[in-house]
């Protein structure tokens, strides 16, 4: 999990696939912690990616660094606890600008049964999960 972290806050940006009815939908993210021993990422309620989420948790994060890439895919679940907001909020203070842990907006999801895989075109894929 470690090293998913890394290779995502390194790569600064990745991008969150998920499902809206049968048609795939991608969009760039940026937050990324690690809270209660899981792998979170955030967004807000009141945007697509929440609704899809909640529809089909099923969700691949793909990110790409110095000719290498992370597909990250599990089942993402939501977690409301205002103590998992926090730590994500005060990970990315600039959130909170824009979110705070008691707006009724801030959502945080972890990652669940996560399969990481870091490939290249010059070596062999390297699996991880958590």
């Amino acid at each position: 999990m470690e090293k998913t972290l890394k290779f995502l806050k390194d790569a600064k940006v990745y991008y969150l696939a998920t499902v809206d009815g049968d048609q795939p939908r991608v969009r760039p993210f940026g937050t990324v912690n690690i809270f209660d021993g899981k792998l979170y990422i955030q967004t807000g309620k009141v945007k697509d990616v929440s609704r899809q989420l909640h529809a089909n948790p099923k969700a691949e994060i793909c990110a790409f660094l110095d000719g290498k890439w992370l597909r990250l895919s599990g089942t993402f679940v939501e977690d409301d606890r205002r103590e998992a907001k926090e730590s994500m909020l005060n990970a990315y203070p600039e959130l909170r600008a824009m979110y705070n842990e008691d707006d009724g907006n801030t959502e945080v999801f972890y990652v669940k049964d996560a399969t990481a895989v870091f490939a290249s075109f010059t070596e062999a894929p390297e699996i991880r999960t958590f």
